[in-house]
């Protein structure tokens, strides 16, 4: 045979294989799409053929997701650590509306309002809705840049992009723990309303005991705003938007959580000018929904000044949470009375 027709069978040879290489691998790419899809590891509501309304116990990140569209809740409570201990049990006894907590530790402003508009999208008309503008909300990145990961696409708007989302190493491992998760005839279950209870965890830290703990805990914040969070404050727009969606009749509070003195700026300082800035924008942004209201808790006094309410500068412990809960639900009711 001559060398030349040798070489062209051989590069025939060659190319069917990798026809047939790439062939096989899309095929078991759009296999596992198709299933992926079809399993809704996190129970989405996006395919229900085997939704139970529920997930296994696992991080609020991606739990979320089945919480945020339960019709069994009208209230929610979004935010991240700093407003994670308003328990939303206590909320509901005191306003009768179902609340479900929502609050994801180290989010800031960007991947809480994609949980807002998640909500937002499965409960067209909720009843009240607790935002919680920490310092986070005073960045001047207009992209609300954070970090720390976070599934953006498993709240996405856009098909294409949740597709995107699932076709991660992660992920595919839900997939196959769902799978043998929903076969099982006693399954164990995410807390359907959220509620995270931080006590037991940072206690096993040592903080509470710990003299280092105390030490930062004690130490000053500075006379100088952190860096990028001296204005201007884009955050405050994007809630303006976000609110354009919530229905006049919706009672939206916002808290400011409370803050160890320590953390507090002296006042006249750069600081302080800063952050009564951000204060003032995040403000005027809420005030545009009719049935809001703003709830200061970073402030000086009494209860900032008393170490046993906080284990560090801006994470507080139940005695704290149970009063900034009972103002919450006061505001509420408050919101929520007929207007003459």
């Amino acid at each position: 045979m001559p060398a030349r027709e040798t070489q062209e069978r051989s590069g025939d040879a060659w190319r069917g294989f990798a026809r047939l290489l790439v062939g096989t691998a899309a095929a078991l790419a759009l296999g596992y799409l198709a299933l992926a899809f079809a399993v809704d590891p996190y129970d989405s509501g996006r395919s229900r053929l085997f939704s139970v309304g529920a997930v296994r116990p696992q991080g609020p990140r991606t739990a979320a997701a089945v919480r945020g569209r339960d019709a069994a809740f009208s209230g929610a409570i979004i935010g991240n650590s700093h407003i994670q201990l308003i328990e939303p049990a206590r909320l509901s006894a005191l306003t009768h509306i179902p609340f479900v907590q929502l609050a994801i530790p180290a989010t800031g402003p960007g991947e809480q309002l994609s949980v807002l508009d998640w909500f937002l999208r499965h409960h067209p008309a909720p009843a009240a809705i607790v935002l919680a503008p920490d310092d986070f909300w005073c960045t001047d990145d207009p992209a609300l840049a954070n970090d720390k990961p976070f599934p953006f696409w498993l709240f996405a708007r856009d098909l294409p992009g949740y597709l995107r989302g699932l076709m991660r190493y992660a992920v595919a491992q839900e997939v196959v723990g769902r799978i043998g998760w929903l076969v099982k005839t006693r399954r164990p279950l995410a807390r359907a309303d959220g509620w995270w209870d931080y006590e037991p965890d940072y206690l096993n830290l040592g903080f509470g005991r710990d003299p280092k703990w105390e030490a930062t805990r004690e130490a000053p914040v500075p006379d100088t705003p952190d860096p990028r969070k001296a204005g201007p404050f884009p955050a405050a727009e994007r809630l303006r938007a976000a609110l354009a969606q919530v229905p006049a009749e919706t009672a939206v509070v916002a808290v400011q959580p409370p803050v160890y003195h320590a953390g507090l700026p002296r006042p006249g300082t750069p600081r302080a000018a800063a952050e009564a800035a951000c204060a003032a924008a995040i403000g005027q942004a809420l005030a545009t929904h009719p049935r809001s209201a703003l709830l200061d808790w970073r402030r000086d006094g009494e209860t900032a000044r008393d170490p046993a309410l906080f284990f560090d500068r801006t994470h507080y412990r139940h005695p704290l949470a149970r009063r900034v809960a009972e103002d919450i639900a006061a505001a509420i009711l408050r919101l929520r009375a007929p207007k003459e």
